[in-house]
């Protein structure tokens, strides 16, 4: 078993708040793009978080792969606490019960409400001990909450055999350039 824990920056942090943002198209077409090299790869749980953001736009990502691979992958999210998305408005807990009631395996490493930062940290020792490898989606030279999760991965591979990979805001704007270019020559075949 191969289990992949994605994560990255919040959707705020990105300047996204709305669904229609080009800057949303390029990074759907990169999470679609590194989890399918990761499910060719041998990666079948793609295992990420509920916050707004990359870790849910991984889940909408992960499941518009299933047609093509059948078979060959599960979508988890893990969350650090009970009534994770309960102080968030009602659109967006409404978004994340709809993402939540579409992967195949949901759970929270604690049963009880937040009431301390040592949820979180429970949280991130369980996503290290069980997976394999992460993919964040984070620039170290612009900081954001997602500062926690790199530093407990680094942490943990450079003691442990455990693989992690960055897109930085560097592979994005590759990324932008590429995606755009391929939307132009579609435009052009027609």
């Amino acid at each position: 078993m191969s289990r992949l824990w994605v994560t990255g920056y919040r959707s705020y942090e990105l300047g996204i708040f709305d669904n229609h943002d080009k800057k949303r198209d390029v990074i759907n077409y990169v999470l679609r793009k590194e989890i399918t090299a990761e499910i060719e790869n041998g990666v079948d749980w793609i295992i990420t978080g509920g916050q707004m953001g990359i870790e849910q736009w991984t889940i909408e990502a992960a499941n518009s792969l299933k047609s093509e691979y059948p078979d060959e992958f599960q979508v988890s999210m893990m969350v650090p606490f009970a009534e994770f998305s309960g102080h968030w408005n009602e659109n967006n807990q409404a978004i994340y019960n709809q993402i939540k009631s579409q992967v195949d395996f949901f759970a929270s490493t604690s049963n009880q409400p937040y009431n301390s930062p040592q949820q979180l940290r429970n949280y991130q020792e369980f996503m290290i001990n069980h997976t394999d490898s992460a993919l964040l989606v984070y620039d170290l030279d612009n900081p954001g909450k997602t500062q926690y999760d790199y530093n407990v991965i680094k942490k943990y591979a450079d003691k442990h055999p455990y693989p992690y990979r960055l897109i930085t805001f560097d592979d994005l704007q590759s990324a932008a350039e590429e995606y755009f270019e391929s939307l132009n020559n579609g435009f052009q075949d027609e």
